[in-house]
């Protein structure tokens, strides 16, 4: 049985008016849009090196430097908010998770920017947040390092959240947080401390906590995202974002 990844029909046909359109130029004609998103699926789910992406693909230099113009560029990102407008927006969905960074992803260049690589209890990794929709349907993420708490960038992610239930765990139970959400119409679904003032919530509701959580199992089960090869951050949330886009084709 063939180990290629073919997209169905239905689902290139969803992706397609995302991406840039092919033009025509002198010399040799670029490779379709299609064959290189798979090849790019592949290696995302495989975890393996682009030098090893199998034949049938095209060269892996073609496709490698297409997945850096596109990841560079926001391509993918954009490609994911085309998907994210059919978002359920009646409430969202907040946590993060570790992800171990592999050796080879030390060393990346400082010029770009912070490479967000740290060190917490399991060695050097990164801290992947995200936020999904009432559906578990991903919106959007930001990476840090491994160390870094939940709450420093919690007001970036729900920056743009009105009239919403939210969910999260204690990790977000900052009053500032509660009550700039408020603030914005949002129902805060967010256990308090048991040492601090209590504040009441809906247990009924929290318990769709557990759809985040899957969104992060679901990912993870591609191996560019379960372990951090990739040295430059904007590569390795190229691979989230496409991670992203098929569990919104499914």
């Amino acid at each position: 049985m063939s180990r290629l990844l073919r997209l169905r029909d239905e689902q290139w046909r969803r992706i397609e008016p995302f991406l840039p359109p092919q033009h025509e130029t002198g010399g040799r004609p670029a490779k379709p849009h299609r064959p290189v998103v798979e090849a790019m699926i592949w290696v995302l789910r495989t975890g393996a090196p682009w030098r090893d992406l199998p034949p049938a693909y095209g060269p892996w230099k073609s496709v490698h430097t297409r997945f850096s113009r596109w990841s560079k560029s926001g391509v993918l990102q954009r490609l994911l908010e085309g998907l994210a407008k059919e978002c359920d927006d009646e409430g969202y969905l907040i946590d993060a998770t570790i992800v171990r960074a592999h050796q080879d992803a030390s060393g990346g260049a400082k010029k770009g920017g912070a490479q967000p690589i740290g060190r917490s209890r399991g060695g050097p990794s990164t801290k992947l947040h995200a936020v999904v929709d009432a559906l578990g349907n991903p919106v959007r993420f930001v990476l840090t390092p491994g160390q870094a708490h939940e709450m420093r960038v919690a007001s970036e992610l729900l920056g743009e959240i009105h009239d919403a239930y939210v969910v999260g765990d204690s990790a977000y139970r900052s009053k500032r947080l509660v009550e700039e959400l408020r603030g914005r119409g949002c129902q805060v679904v967010i256990p308090s401390q048991p040492t601090h003032l209590y504040r009441t919530f809906d247990g009924h509701m929290y318990r769709e906590r557990r759809l985040v959580e899957n969104f992060f199992q679901r990912i993870k089960r591609f191996r560019r995202i379960a372990m951090r090869f990739d040295k430059l951050a904007c590569n390795y949330m190229a691979f989230v974002v496409l991670a992203s886009v098929l569990v919104w084709l499914l």
